[in-house]
């Protein structure tokens, strides 16, 4: 008597096979190559950790920025849930390398901070939490030069405006 093979099993089979390629396939990936990161492309846990604004810039960057008109920073005016504030930064400045958002009262000045890749287009959008009313800074790196655009939030207490 000859057994024959099912459909049943040889889509067992095929699902062990498959997994075993693709197991094999991820092994590879983490002992293949990495590329070379720079010293700057690390996580900016100490900026992150910096209570005022100028500290967190400083720990990010170790540079000054100057205002840019070229800089579009879209926020409300009012937000009445500080917990969500929508916030997005588009610009205009050629060779853009990261974006940053800081909030000068919150109890960690940076709230995000992006890796803009060559030929990505330079706009971010995010939801920032805000303690308080404060102002918010938008932080672009292009060029080798810093740039910034602020706003001030108000944040109001049960959406009251007051």
């Amino acid at each position: 008597m000859t057994a024959t093979l099912g459909p049943s099993v040889t889509r067992r089979l095929i699902i062990k096979g498959a997994s075993a390629v693709a197991l094999v396939g991820l092994g590879h990936a983490t002992l293949g190559p990495w590329p070379a990161l720079a010293a700057n492309d690390k996580y900016p846990d100490d900026a992150f950790k910096q209570k005022n604004a100028a500290d967190a810039i400083k720990a990010l960057y170790g540079k000054d920025h100057e205002a840019s008109d070229k800089i579009k920073l879209d926020a409300p005016e009012i937000a009445e849930n500080g917990g969500v504030v929508p916030i997005s930064v588009t610009t205009t400045l050629p060779d853009v390398t990261s974006i940053s958002f800081v909030v000068s009262e919150n109890p960690f000045a940076l709230a995000a901070s992006y890796k803009i890749p060559e030929g990505t287009v330079p706009a971010v959008a995010n939801r920032l939490k805000m303690a308080k009313t404060s102002k918010v800074t938008a932080l672009v790196e292009a060029g080798g030069k810093l740039y910034s655009a602020t706003k001030e939030v108000k944040v109001t207490v049960g959406g009251c405006g007051g």
